[in-house]
């Protein structure tokens, strides 16, 4: 299978023109292993979890169902429009290679930019508003993570200390994520100098044809890795045992009782949610249970 797809230009050079799109079919059927080889693991999993119950887990105390603030507003709106973008984007980019014809080019680069303002926009909020050690991968995630390996590859020892915020996994997938995601965001702004839009005029000799063959491949790798990456997200999202923190990025909270069960206290303190204002709409009975 080849990685690229190569023409000659005018002057009879060699160029790259863009990846190979088996690379698409390649970047699913991992999302596809990735889920299977998981769910197996899960069962093993399971009952390991349930083996340290007792252990990991003490009584939440009297006060089990309090709120505790895990995503503000601001972290939230960013999260639900960054996904709208990245999903208008797969699809605008990945249905007409599929054989369905639209007009996608302005969706596509409309969406591009609220992806690119998003993402603008998280950076300056993490950096001045979060604490940004919640998810920097540090000497003793590194630590939790060789033991979770020897753990899967059957080498089970003591059970490890609960995580902060966000489990080790979790900050590998954020800054896979992250590299994928500023790979598209450049090679994407680079390309819509090539494309008319009312910001500027079209300009497709900025760059010579192999600089822009590069720049195509390079927005091709980090779209079909996205690809997998969603695919793997969206798995998480909805597994039963992992419900609580999809719902906690809608409500904002999660109960005390999770909060005990599943982070170490002195890596992540969690603040109450203030006192709700008389007269506001509390969540639904549907999400409370979700969220407990």
């Amino acid at each position: 299978m080849h990685l690229f797809q190569w023409a000659q230009n005018p002057w009879g050079q060699e160029i790259p023109l863009h990846i190979s799109w088996n690379l698409l079919w390649a970047a699913a059927a991992a999302g596809v292993l990735f889920i299977a080889a998981h769910l197996l693991y899960r069962r093993g999993a399971a009952r390991r979890a349930a083996k340290a119950a007792a252990a990991l887990n003490p009584p939440a105390g009297p006060d089990a169902a309090q709120r505790l603030v895990r995503h503000s507003l601001a972290s939230r709106l960013f999260h639900w429009v960054m996904a709208a973008s990245i999903f208008v984007l797969l699809f605008t980019s990945l249905l007409p290679l599929l054989g369905l014809k639209f007009s996608w080019v302005t969706l596509h680069w409309a969406a591009g930019l609220v992806l690119f303002g998003s993402v603008a926009f998280h950076i300056v909020h993490a950096s001045f508003w979060l604490n940004l050690r919640d998810i920097w991968i540090s000497r003793r995630d590194l630590r939790d993570w060789w033991r979770d390996m020897k753990e899967i590859a059957g080498r089970p020892g003591p059970p490890g200390p609960k995580p902060g915020k966000y489990p080790v996994e979790n900050k590998f997938f954020h800054h896979l994520v992250l590299v994928a995601t500023f790979a598209a965001i450049g090679t994407g702004l680079l390309m819509m100098v090539r494309v008319e839009t009312p910001f500027w005029t079209r300009n497709p000799y900025l760059l010579a044809d192999a600089t822009w063959g590069w720049v195509y491949v390079a927005h091709g790798l980090s779209s079909v890795a996205l690809v997998t990456l969603v695919m793997a997200h969206v798995y998480f999202a909805i597994l039963p045992e992992k419900r609580w923190l999809t719902v906690s990025m809608i409500a904002g909270w999660i109960t005390r009782q999770n909060y005990v069960k599943h982070h170490d206290p002195e890596r992540w303190v969690a603040e109450p949610v203030p006192p709700a204002v008389p007269g506001q709409p509390q969540h639904p009975p549907r999400l409370e249970q979700e969220l407990t």
